[in-house]
């Protein structure tokens, strides 16, 4: 299950995802996304993913999660991945999302989500909170060409 948190408002998003994500799941829940994307309009975003409770994904719900990355990788700032068992396992599992995403990615614990809603509307060093940065936003691809551009 995915559900909005009710501290998302203005350029922050968060969610919450309890137990194994199915491909409908991140389907149905794309939209609301989408709609503060659409109001925000040139302004980027931040979200944070609440993964605590996580216990994995469908390979399909993946795949949907990369693409829907992809197509709106421009209008996300930062992104904050709360809560895991260990953090190198949420590395692993968002790094294939995160590969197309241009947005800083860092990782906070269950006890620093209000650090973690602070960092994403704000965007700001907190130095009260230790940094662990999963993601430095440069883009995997950021400087790559394809070949068959100048066909």
């Amino acid at each position: 299950m995915i559900e909005r948190l009710h501290e998302s408002m203005g350029a922050a998003f968060g969610f919450k995802v309890v137990g194994r994500v199915s491909a409908e799941e991140v389907k149905a829940f794309e939209p609301q996304i989408e709609f503060v994307i659409a109001q925000r309009k040139e302004r980027p975003i931040g979200i944070l993913a609440d993964v605590s409770q996580m216990e994995g994904a469908d390979w399909k719900a993946r795949w949907y999660e990369m693409r829907f990355l992809q197509k709106y990788t421009s209008h996300i700032a930062r992104m904050a991945v709360v809560g895991a068992d260990k953090w190198e396992e949420v590395v692993a599992t968002l790094l294939a999302g995160t590969a197309v995403l241009q947005a800083e990615t860092r990782y906070f614990t269950e006890e620093e989500i209000t650090f973690a809603w602070e960092w994403i509307r704000a965007g700001k060093n907190l130095d009260r909170v230790p940094v662990r940065t999963m993601y430095l936003g440069t883009g995997l691809f950021k400087d790559y060409i394809p070949e068959y551009t100048g066909l």
